[in-house]
């Protein structure tokens, strides 16, 4: 299942490839050409999109390989590691544009805003918009955390190019040149802020954060008679990969075979109301009425 989780979510990042280059090479043309220093900026911050793309799609190779003897958990962390790769990636697109626009600030360029170019600018817009939406619901479908943190990457392209619209219709109507490199600047901040949020969330599952409210965990344990309690909870991993333990106090006259079958109807349940991809481990302890567990 989870194996062709991996290569459906290959697939999208095939087909998000393509169209963010389309949209790179298409800004980056026109951004040159009229010279526009926050169009050629949005030009590279998709062609970070397409380069992201590719790093996901080796990523996701990795990750997809089968458990070993070196590796008994899987490589699904690879997916994770692969996502701040593209943070790395984000940064550095991130100070060359910051570099080019105190540059262009300090000898401010007059850019030449055609009709052609404004058409150019919101042809990739409508395409990041259905690239934005297609990838998260995949992503969600899938349960695929790079999707997920791609699509936002995508998402803040839809502002930077709304942003970018504005300042090229503005200099058509007589706004001084200097506002090009200015949006340049905060074409850079929503860069460093996308890098920022996928540090973020790569971090919390490479450190092992808990990414289930254990109260939900334990509200679904106690469903079953045979629990007496609960404690020790603990969960950790990501979308496709989420690992639970807990210690469960139950009678202790149980046969083996009974305490077997409630384990799995426990880890049955858990999957079928949090996440098909939850693996629960399980400590049993012995149960009595008059005395402290």
């Amino acid at each position: 299942m989870q194996n062709n989780n991996f290569k459906k979510i290959k697939q999208v990042l095939w087909i998000i490839l393509f169209a963010n280059f389309f949209v790179a090479i298409l800004k980056i043309i026109v951004g040159t050409t009229i010279k526009s220093a926050s169009m050629t900026a949005d030009g590279f911050h998709s062609l970070s999109d397409g380069a992201s793309n590719i790093v996901g799609i080796v990523g996701i190779g990795i990750a997809s390989k089968p458990k070993d003897k070196e590796h008994p958990y899987g490589h699904t962390k690879y997916e994770v590691i692969a996502s701040m790769f593209i943070g790395g990636m984000l940064l550095i697109i991130a100070g060359k544009i910051i570099l080019t626009s105190i540059s262009r600030i300090s000898n401010p360029i007059h850019p030449t805003i055609t009709t052609e170019s404004l058409i150019a600018l919101i042809i990739t817009l409508c395409i990041n918009i259905f690239v934005t939406t297609y990838e998260n619901r995949i992503g969600k479908k899938l349960n695929s955390y790079i999707l997920i943190s791609d699509s936002m990457h995508t998402r803040s392209d839809i502002f930077v190019s709304i942003g970018v619209l504005c300042t090229l219709i503005g200099v058509k109507l007589g706004l001084p040149s200097i506002i090009d490199p200015i949006a340049s600047l905060i074409v850079s901040g929503f860069i460093i802020y996308s890098a920022y949020e996928i540090f973020k969330s790569s971090t919390a599952v490479l450190v092992d954060q808990a990414i289930i409210d254990e109260n939900e965990i334990e509200n679904i344990v106690k469903t079953f008679e045979e629990v007496k309690g609960v404690h020790k909870i603990r969960n950790r991993g990501c979308g496709n990969d989420i690992h639970i333990d807990m210690h469960l106090l139950i009678d202790p006259y149980i046969s083996i075979e009974h305490s077997h079958y409630l384990t799995h109807e426990i880890e049955d349940r858990i999957k079928n109301t949090l996440n098909k991809n939850v693996q629960v481990i399980v400590h049993l302890e012995p149960f009595y009425e008059n005395r402290s567990k």
